[in-house]
């Protein structure tokens, strides 16, 4: 990449957390023009990294550049309710203004605030089109607008910007299908620098390029998502070939570290043999015997020089090799018979959201997609079959025991350690038995005794999962709402996993398509005033 190709530099930076935690080191990173995706696991600095690059965190140390100006849509964006469209789109000074000089007001501060920009109204009206936000006026006010409208809102702000750099950080969070769809189009249309951190796989498949932050830096793939995921593949290959033959080279220079020392001993017998026996002057044999030991030690230092340098090589094709662990978990006690009725809903009426017209049974293992615009009421119809919430009229009940895993993850108790956290869901386990059981969910050691309190996201997500399986009664029926948000790669591929040992039913709300087939759903609702059965193939056109 040439430096005039450019658009983010950053050079040796380094960042750390009030605490010490030690984030960046050293670090040079470069985006040029194009789609690119950040990758790695949760806690390696993606978010981080996005913030220090605009400007929201200072770096202990190092440089960054940035050209054509710069527009960041954080992960966690709230706006205020009181606000009006035109104020997050940051142009209702200059539609003031304008407003002003068409009524005959001729001051010269207000051309100086319209600028060029004398149609940032059109442009406004046409930027909310794309996004399909085109049914809000821009005097409207915010407090009317569904989060992921409001995403959409804070995205709109930053296009009619036109910044040389966007910053996207999982941009897709609780966005439904006509939203994502809405969103990919604009990601597809941006003509500047892009550098966006996602899970969403449909939105990492449009990128041009993929940067992979791991253990502090980063390795740069061509192409998008699938187009890494086949050179890693190719990577990992060779790496584990390589491991194999350092392996086996360590293993001969062993053998022939063994061997060269039973040479020195059967030369030693010899020379001791001789010796008694006199067979030949003395000085002959003890020159002889300084020359044997003199050559024996130089053969040994030789052999035991190779062996250090076999395991070296060893180390570092060992170093090569990405120890991806996986959540390997047996779970008989959830195991539905496919006769058995797990759930009766008949037109409930959560007390908020919309109310729900028609009949649901859920028989056996089932395995269920909620899909839905945004404010259809997916949340709230788990949470009134979870029993959190007590329906206003008609039933929702659950004949099975069932476990609950929310959006925020907020079933643990962050004061508690992840241990114990467990052993509240499971009185029954003993304290090793709870540990044995977290290390198949990759918590281990010293991790299980942390305060959920100060968990990674990553690290949270397989807590609040632990604490949902290893329940005692262990649940027939789970309900997870939107689980793959805010997680890498990775922890989607664990809770996949995870959910492929599961033999119970399963509801699951989530905007997730290409999650919702890799976990075998075999029955997709539909919630839009009314419960009804859709295929996925109607889910992907809603887009």
């Amino acid at each position: 990449m040439s430096s005039s190709d450019i658009h983010v530099s950053c050079t040796s930076l380094s960042f750390s957390w009030p605490d010490g935690t030690e984030v960046l080191s050293g670090f040079d990173f470069a985006v040029g023009p194009g789609r690119t995706g950040l990758i790695g696991v949760n806690g390696c600095g993606k978010s981080t990294l996005l913030r220090l690059i605009a400007g929201e965190l200072t770096p202990l140390e190092g440089e960054i550049k940035v050209r054509g100006g710069l527009g960041h849509l954080p992960q966690t964006a709230t706006l205020d309710t009181a606000l009006r469209v035109d104020e997050v789109l940051g142009i209702a000074e200059r539609r003031a203004a304008i407003d002003a000089v068409e009524a005959g007001d001729v001051r010269e501060e207000l051309f100086a605030v319209i600028g060029e920009d004398w149609d940032v109204e059109q442009r406004a009206h046409a930027t909310l089109d794309g996004l399909g936000l085109g049914h809000f006026g821009l005097d409207r006010a915010v407090g009317e607008m569904s989060g992921g409208e409001c995403v959409l809102l804070r995205l709109a702000a930053l296009l009619l910007a036109r910044p040389g750099v966007l910053l996207l950080d999982e941009p897709t969070n609780n966005l439904d299908a006509v939203a994502r769809g809405r969103l990919y189009d604009a990601v597809d249309a941006w003509t500047g620098a892009l550098l966006l951190v996602s899970h969403d796989r449909e939105l990492l498949e449009r990128v041009d390029r993929i940067a992979d932050l791991r253990d502090g830096s980063v390795t740069w793939y061509g192409g998008n998502l699938s187009a890494y995921e086949e050179a890693l593949a190719v990577e990992q290959e060779a790496a584990q070939r390589m491991v194999r033959a350092a392996e086996s080279d360590v293993q001969r220079q062993k053998r022939e570290l063994a061997e060269a020392h039973m040479k020195l001993a059967r030369r030693r017998r010899y020379g001791q043999k001789m010796w008694d026996t006199k067979r030949e002057p003395k000085v002959v044999m003890g020159q002889r015997k300084r020359s044997a030991q003199e050559s024996a030690g130089k053969h040994r230092i030789l052999h035991t020089e190779r062996l250090a340098e076999a395991r070296e090589r060893l180390d570092e094709a060992e170093s090569a090799v990405r120890a991806d662990e996986e959540i390997r978990i047996e779970l008989p006690a959830t195991r539905v018979h496919p006769g058995s009725e797990v759930l009766l809903l008949r037109n409930p009426v959560p007390p908020y959201g919309p109310p729900l017209h028609g009949e649901l049974v859920v028989r056996g293992p089932e395995r269920i997609a909620l899909t839905g615009r945004n404010g259809a009421g997916k949340t709230a119809l788990l949470r009134t079959i979870a029993g959190e919430l007590a329906p206003l009229s008609g039933e929702a009940t659950a004949l099975l025991p069932l476990g609950f895993l929310p959006q925020r993850l907020d079933s643990l108790d962050d004061a508690l350690s992840v241990a114990e956290n467990v052993k509240r869901s499971a009185p029954g386990l003993s304290d090793n038995g709870v540990r044995a059981r977290l290390a198949r969910f990759l918590i281990k050691g010293g991790a299980a005794d942390l305060p959920a309190g100060t968990l990674s996201g990553g690290e949270r997500f397989r807590a609040a999962l632990a604490m949902l399986l290893l329940a005692d009664p262990a649940p027939r029926l789970l309900l997870l709402d939107e689980p793959t948000n805010s997680l890498d790669l990775a922890s989607v591929r664990r809770l996949t996993e995870a959910l492929a040992a599961y033999e119970g039913a399963l509801i699951v709300a989530s905007h997730d398509v290409p999650f919702l087939e890799s976990i075998g759903i075999t029955r997709w609702l539909s919630l839009d005033g009314e419960l009804r059965d859709i295929s996925p193939e109607e889910v992907r056109a809603a887009r």
